[in-house]
């Protein structure tokens, strides 16, 4: 009896670029959950993914496919249509790999019964992502984390943290989370830079809020528009505050009728905005909210603007025509 060669497993240059591109489509799905679409910068991701080296390299076959298989299994487990399938998703692909940043934040969603609880899970996904990337991959990637896919389970969970730390008032924290990640990813694609301004303002922290301004000098959101006004007040620069005032009355208007009262904030935050809109007024008092209310002669003076800007003005007597009979 002739005995067929027993099938080797493939080796990691085996894999065909297939499975290599099906996985980090994946990753991508996530980002296109709300419309669709694949923004340039995410492509961009994906090629140079394809390119450059993976976090899998250096490992054995067996590790490197546990991995992937531990990924897929969590991907799967994020689409659950159920906490249960949920849970059996996640905690397979934990018995392949223990530090799949993705299931554990699933788990961390399903069993925390308490932010505490859901911030030392958070804390526990993100150090799994660090030892799973390793020192060397941050160090050689530090600048531009968010253009490998590897790292986007990772800046997703500290993301995750940062914000529920801030929810819950341990702002320091927070600020520490969302500083790294501006460092890994200056080009701050998830937009940490808009509560991280918020905290910073809120802290009176006014070096470090001048300075995050300035380095997004460019960013024409209301968030920063806003903010601009409040770090000029805090800084003694009424005049400047005056200025970054009207600025930001033409960059959202809609949010000063919830800093001055008329309005109050809607249970919920919005999912999409346009510039200039409602929404984005509701996500940048979201943002902003305790910065401002922190400081009350802050808001007293806006009080004030609007109703010197509101009332009616005197024409000044050189230009009166004057009718005789």
């Amino acid at each position: 009896m002739i005995k067929k060669p027993a099938k080797k497993s493939p080796t990691r240059k085996e894999v065909p670029p297939s499975t290599e591109m099906k996985a980090a489509m994946r990753q991508l799905e996530k980002l296109m959950e709300s419309s669709g679409m694949i923004a340039p910068g995410d492509m961009n991701a994906l090629l140079t993914s394809l390119q450059a080296p993976s976090v899998l390299d250096g490992l054995s076959d067996a590790e490197a496919d546990a991995r992937h298989e531990a990924q897929e299994l969590a991907f799967d487990a994020m689409e659950a249509e159920s906490e249960a399938e949920a849970r059996k998703l996640a905690k397979r692909a934990l018995r392949k790999d223990p530090d799949c940043v993705d299931a554990l934040v699933v788990l961390a969603g399903i069993e925390s019964d308490s932010p505490k609880k859901m911030i030392e899970a958070l804390q526990n996904a993100v150090a799994a992502g660090e030892r799973s990337l390793g020192a060397e991959f941050f160090k050689e990637n530090k600048g531009h984390f968010w253009g490998l896919l590897d790292t986007r389970p990772y800046m997703r969970a500290l993301e995750q943290l940062a914000a529920l730390l801030r929810a819950e008032g341990i702002n320091l924290d927070a600020i520490k989370h969302y500083e790294k990640m501006l460092v890994l990813n200056p080009n701050d694609n998830q937009g940490v830079r808009d509560p991280l301004l918020g905290l910073y303002l809120a802290l009176g922290s006014l070096d470090e809020a001048g300075k995050l301004l300035h380095t997004y000098k460019d960013d024409a959101s209301a968030n920063f528009a806003w903010g601009r006004v409040l770090e000029r007040f805090l800084s003694g620069d009424l005049r400047g505050a005056a200025a970054a005032l009207k600025k930001a009355r033409e960059t959202n208007s809609f949010v000063e009728l919830y800093l001055s009262g008329p309005k109050n904030l809607p249970g919920e935050m919005p999912d999409m905005y346009s510039p200039g809109s409602e929404e984005e007024a509701i996500l940048c008092l979201d943002n902003m909210a305790l910065a401002w209310g922190n400081f009350k002669p802050a808001i007293l003076w806006l009080m004030e603007q609007l109703i010197k800007d509101k009332a009616p003005k005197k024409t000044p007597a050189a230009q009166l025509r004057i009718v005789r009979k």
